[in-house]
């Protein structure tokens, strides 16, 4: 039985990752930072679908919570043979009103908080052999965003990153890649404007928001060993809003 790590999948688009993953046949570990609930819900719908799984807090930023996120996990299940980094915050501000401590941040979470997973994981990882990561980026790493200098910093060197750990873990089976959502429905596109909404879907050649599942379904791909012969890339899934 392989077991996923899924950071930051209490709700939105890590939650349907969770569920896409245990639909695969994958144990799952639901990572929160801060709505043990919601994370429980997780959980229990996994369990629903014949998985196992549990639910643990675990601030990405702190390597302390992250090597007992990994502890547990391979005392639990024995294997890490899935990892996603999903786990992310924003702190938005134009550049030049922005503070440190709102760059900072974004950066400890979204970018230091993929490398502490990683590298946490990679003693077991090699060990094994075997495994798949995938790191959750943004369109706007290759568009970029005004606003979010902080976030799009972030997630245009996990990208980087990603390309980094796929050519120092090829050689021992295990594959990185990464995946960019576009504009994706959640609780934080729920309350925007009805005219702003429809001025974003007008940029997006589709004509309509992602739902989670798109993303998560692409999750899911490179997380299966129909992707075995892929490493090092960033799979769009934003509806053409971007075309490399």
């Amino acid at each position: 039985m392989k077991t996923a790590i899924v950071t930051g999948s209490s709700r939105g688009i890590g939650r349907s990752i969770a569920i896409a993953l245990a639909q695969d046949g994958f144990n799952v570990v639901v990572n929160y930072s801060g709505n043990a609930s919601k994370a429980e819900a997780v959980v229990d719908e996994i369990k629903t679908l014949g998985q196992n799984a549990f639910a643990i807090k675990a601030d990405v930023s702190n390597m302390d919570e992250v090597k007992a996120m990994i502890d547990k996990t391979i005392e639990t299940f024995g294997t890490v043979d899935c990892i996603v980094n999903n786990a992310g915050i924003t702190r938005d501000n134009l550049a030049m009103r922005m503070k440190s401590s709102e760059f900072n941040d974004v950066i400890n979470t979204n970018l230091t908080g993929v490398f502490n997973v990683i590298q946490t994981a990679t003693r077991q990882l090699l060990r094994q052999k075997s495994g798949t990561v995938i790191n959750v980026s943004s369109i706007v790493a290759s568009i970029g965003n005004a606003g979010q200098v902080n976030y799009v910093a972030a997630k245009a060197a996990v990208e980087g990153m990603t390309k980094t750990f796929a050519r120092e873990f090829a050689s021992r089976g295990i594959r990185v890649n990464a995946v960019a959502p576009g504009f994706i429905k959640s609780d934080m596109t729920d309350v925007l404007d009805e005219k702003l909404v429809e001025q974003m879907k007008s940029q997006i050649p589709l004509g309509q928001m992602g739902e989670p599942e798109d993303v998560a379904n692409m999750v899911a791909f490179l997380a299966s060993d129909k992707a075995s012969y892929i490493t090092g890339q960033t799979f769009h899934v934003n509806g053409g809003m971007y075309m490399q």
